[in-house]
């Protein structure tokens, strides 16, 4: 497990531009949410850099960017990554800590700072979670109340709750934890793709923790496909728990999801691609170390009642 040194800000630089942090964002087809969200990017106090990777999208929306944001850096892909455009914008930044932020969420000032706070302070952390409002009205995202009471053995002397998994749009991550866990495997491309990777980062002894602190600011998109995106989170709870979770929880994990998944269509279709991706999985399988499975085994409670992680669309 690396530890990067960095700086811890004086309270007095509060309102000064912030170097330890940078921001990716990824978009597809939503132009107009994303040019809002760069918006309020560029009012931060921070001032982080920025760097966009827009997904292939077909709107206009890269061209949009260049000339209403040309301050953004902006990755202009031909093709939808998914969650490994992560990566690409990663790949690009040099600051020791970055926030990922979705086309339709913003960061509250002063959260990436408390942010890079935190993560100066505890060198074993490698992931700090935001609390999340959801927008327009300011509401607590339900997911919250799980994240504020996780159920996952909290170390003394942690900044927050410490966490199973986490959620990629409302966190921010040391650099060279995500780089040396392998950022965001290209097999799930998006839909509870952080499973996978937080558990190789706490199978690599680092820790990820709820930060009552920092606030995201979430106005879910109207242009989205629920179905597609249950489909896609079935396989993937799926593969990440054939892929890491030794086998007697790997068969109440999909006993259980199984239990609770919609009798439809779209549940089928996330199962039929599990099974399909079931060969490479099972030759890429690596059961987690004993310290890294725990966590998973505290949740199991929590995901079998949780009112927010249902697969419902």
């Amino acid at each position: 497990m690396s530890q990067t040194a960095t700086r811890t800000t004086d309270r007095s630089d509060a309102d000064a531009p912030d170097p330890r942090v940078g921001v990716v964002v990824i978009t597809h087809q939503r132009r107009a949410e994303v040019l809002r969200t760069l918006e309020t990017l560029r009012r931060l106090p921070e001032q982080p850099r920025v760097v966009v990777v827009d997904n292939g999208s077909t709107d206009g929306t890269a061209e949009a960017i260049r000339a209403q944001h040309p301050w953004v850096d902006l990755v202009a892909s031909t093709e939808n990554l998914g969650a490994v455009g992560r990566n690409v914008g990663v790949d690009r930044l040099d600051t020791p800590y970055v926030a990922f932020c979705d086309d339709d969420t913003w960061w509250e000032p002063g959260s990436l700072r408390r942010a890079a706070d935190a993560l100066d302070a505890h060198p074993g952390v490698a992931v700090v979670t935001a609390r999340i409002l959801v927008e327009p009205g300011g509401r607590e995202d339900p997911v919250v109340a799980e994240l504020r009471h996780s159920p996952v053995p909290t170390a003394a002397g942690l900044p927050g709750p410490a966490l199973g998994s986490f959620l990629a749009g409302a966190s921010v991550l040391r650099a060279d934890a995500f780089r040396a866990a392998g950022g965001f495997h290209h097999r799930l491309w998006l839909g509870g793709e952080e499973e996978l990777l937080a558990a190789d980062l706490a199978a690599a002894g680092w820790e990820l923790c709820y930060l009552e602190a920092m606030t995201l600011h979430h106005r879910p998109s109207s242009a989205r496909d629920p179905h597609a995106r249950r489909r896609d989170g079935i396989r993937n709870t799926l593969w990440f728990t054939w892929l890491r979770r030794p086998l007697p929880a790997a068969l109440r994990r999909t006993r259980d999801l199984v239990r609770s998944l919609p009798r439809d269509r779209v549940s089928a279709a996330g199962v039929l691609q599990a099974l399909r991706g079931l060969p490479w999985v099972l030759r890429e399988r690596r059961a987690l170390p004993t310290h890294a499975e725990q966590r998973f085994l505290a949740l199991e409670e929590s995901q079998r009642t949780s009112a927010s992680r249902r697969y419902v669309s």
